[in-house]
């Protein structure tokens, strides 16, 4: 625990969910005041632990937000809350505008009325759409094939407006592929339904699944199947809090920061790690690939390790998928 209290208190909306919930221990750990903000609609309330503050609401409820700013004496915001599921912005393409940026600009306008200095947005890679190059830098161009990434490129639009306009600095954190659990067990993706690839490998290895659907095999990649930059959840949640001291020291610096490590692995390898993790042979079905996946989706890092002291702690992709398998494990063993 740091020697020096912090100055202010932490909002975390969405923090009941996969990233914000450990957004919330790696604050806790750093010595941070926590308020966490979500709707339950997707996150769960016993994610949230027990010395935290917890809202049940809205983002987009204005006066909601705006007491409770005021209550906590909020100082900084950690934004996770939103939609996430790519083809289902494709098909219901104003509910992301609703809920990712609508819903987004109203707690914008909520903490710039409280005055709120600090805010870090949840964004993707997925504002990048499919990119000329690989790896991709923060300066390259945005264009986002699906609703879900033009949401968030319009929220991180929006940050660099109001930043210019109001007394506030922003960090817009672009991820990759999130994967893995909590590695003391407090936390891990628990949302039925995911679509994440290591999820689904693990939910196959304990019997929760028949197979996993590979997606197109005929990929510009060595072994044909796409390739993705995964990044250890617990890594991510670090990178935020890296980012918030470094907004809190720096009060006129705004950033724009990839998060991932710089290497990818294609589907048939994450696949065979999980199978040497978990000493099984899963399925695997070959399927149609979907449209709009890049052949590759791999980061360059080399900003947020410039900028910031965040070092990765959890890379090895061996390690991230028993993260996931363990907290897999505890799940069946919390339903059983």
């Amino acid at each position: 625990m740091p020697d020096q209290p912090k100055p202010f208190t932490v909002l975390v909306t969405g923090g009941a969910g996969y990233i914000g919930s450990h957004a919330v221990l790696a604050l806790l750990d750093a010595g941070w005041r926590v308020v966490v903000l979500d709707n339950l609609v997707t996150g769960f309330r016993w994610a949230v632990p027990a010395e935290v503050a917890f809202v049940q609401g809205d983002i987009a409820d204005m006066d909601l937000v705006g007491r409770t700013l005021a209550e906590h004496e909020i100082g900084a915001i950690l934004h996770f809350a939103g939609s996430i599921v790519v083809p289902e912005s494709v098909t219901d393409p104003l509910k992301y505008y609703r809920n990712n940026t609508a819903a987004s600009r109203a707690l914008i306008e909520a903490a710039v009325t409280a005055g709120v200095r600090h805010f870090i947005f949840s964004s993707t890679a997925a504002t990048y759409g499919i990119p000329d190059e690989v790896p991709i830098r923060e300066d390259m161009p945005t264009r986002p094939i699906n609703p879900y990434g033009m949401s968030k490129l319009m929220t991180e639009l929006m940050l660099g407006d109001v930043a210019a306009a109001h007394p506030l600095n922003y960090c817009a954190l672009r991820y990759f592929n999130v994967a893995g659990a909590d590695p003391q067990g407090r936390s891990g993706q628990s949302t039925a339904g995911a679509t994440h690839l290591i999820k689904i490998a693990v939910e196959a290895a304990i019997g929760k699944r028949g197979h996993v659907g590979v997606f197109g095999t005929d990929y510009a990649t060595p072994d044909g199947t796409g390739v993705r930059d995964y990044i250890h959840v617990s890594d991510l949640a670090d990178a935020h809090v890296h980012a918030l001291d470094h907004l809190v020291a720096h009060p006129r610096e705004s950033l724009v920061m990839n998060c991932g490590y710089s290497r990818g692995f294609s589907v048939l390898e994450v696949l065979d790690t999980v199978d040497r993790v978990t000493n099984l042979t899963i399925e695997r079905r070959i399927e149609p690939r979907r449209a709009g996946d890049p052949d590759r989706l791999v980061a360059d890092n080399s900003r947020i390790l410039a900028t910031l002291p965040w070092r990765p702690r959890h890379a090895e992709l061996e390690g991230i998928v028993r993260d996931a398998l363990a907290w897999e494990r505890k799940l069946a063993e919390r339903s059983a």
